[in-house]
């Protein structure tokens, strides 16, 4: 619980059979989070029974990619504070009290892994991957006129409940480059975000996307054209509005629809 309210961590797994028991445990560990939620998004054989062996709950989405099971986890967590993390060992648990802090003040908490005293040795941020990430979220600052950005592939993120149905209810991109589309769309909600530094940690596995500079190369285009049509197909966001304003979801599904994605 935080604040009298709920916490839900939702954990989509491909590839993290040998570290997802441990994730889910660190988590409960806590002793702030109420809900587990894994999506099994056609897993690696043995991933279930490793989860079957903790308190969380197991969904299936048929699916494949990111951010179909990304959706899925939005819509069926139950806690009215949502939070999305990995289960391959690359984020601490502990670190999910700097997005809780911050969950009182806005709807939409983003993690940063750019912060260099907080990559470990080992870890997957090498310089391309690093100011890669940088440059798109610089991108979308300046086109969108946003608050502080410096990631845009860092999963651990937390969004209130309400804000995660709506945004959950127009995202309409299944594969890698989702994240960039939920924060997106966060922006045109005129919900209030902040980001925050996290701790970022060497992976258990290899990642099937950053595990391969070729595949990294082609999920960072795709977030910039992704990013290009957003801003082609939307009005520059020059003031604030009120956080949950309706009008501004029904503008973000109207730029939606009309994007060739």
């Amino acid at each position: 619980m935080w604040n009298g309210g709920e916490v839900s961590v939702v954990l989509m797994t491909y590839a993290e059979r040998d570290s997802i028991r441990d994730v889910i445990t660190g988590f409960f560990d806590t002793g702030l989070v109420d809900e587990v939620l894994v999506v099994d998004n056609n897993a690696e054989p043995g991933t279930a029974e490793q989860v079957a062996k903790t308190r969380a709950r197991l969904v299936h989405e048929p699916q494949q990619g990111y951010g179909h099971a990304t959706r899925r986890g939005l819509l069926e967590a139950r806690g009215e504070l949502i939070v999305l993390a990995e289960p391959d060992g690359t984020f601490l648990p502990q670190d999910i009290l700097k997005l809780l802090v911050y969950s009182t003040e806005c709807e939409a908490v983003f993690g940063t892994r750019t912060t260099r005293e907080l990559i470990w040795d080992g870890a997957n941020m090498a310089r391309f991957l690093r100011w890669g990430n940088w440059a798109v979220a610089k991108l979308i600052e300046f086109l969108f006129n946003t608050s502080h950005l410096s990631d845009v592939g860092c999963t651990y993120r937390l969004l209130r409940r309400e804000t995660a149905r709506r945004v959950a209810g127009e995202m309409s991109v299944g594969g890698s480059h989702a994240g960039v589309e939920i924060m997106l769309l966060t922006i045109l909600s005129g919900a209030r975000f902040v980001e925050v530094p996290v701790n970022y940690l060497p992976r258990v596995g290899v990642s099937s996307v950053t595990g391969s500079q070729l595949k990294a190369v082609l999920v960072g285009l795709r977030m910039i054209q992704l990013v290009l049509r957003f801003r082609r197909a939307s009005p520059r966001r020059r003031e604030r509005p009120a956080p949950f304003a309706q009008t501004h979801y029904s503008q973000a599904r109207e730029i939606r629809e009309r994007l060739p994605l």
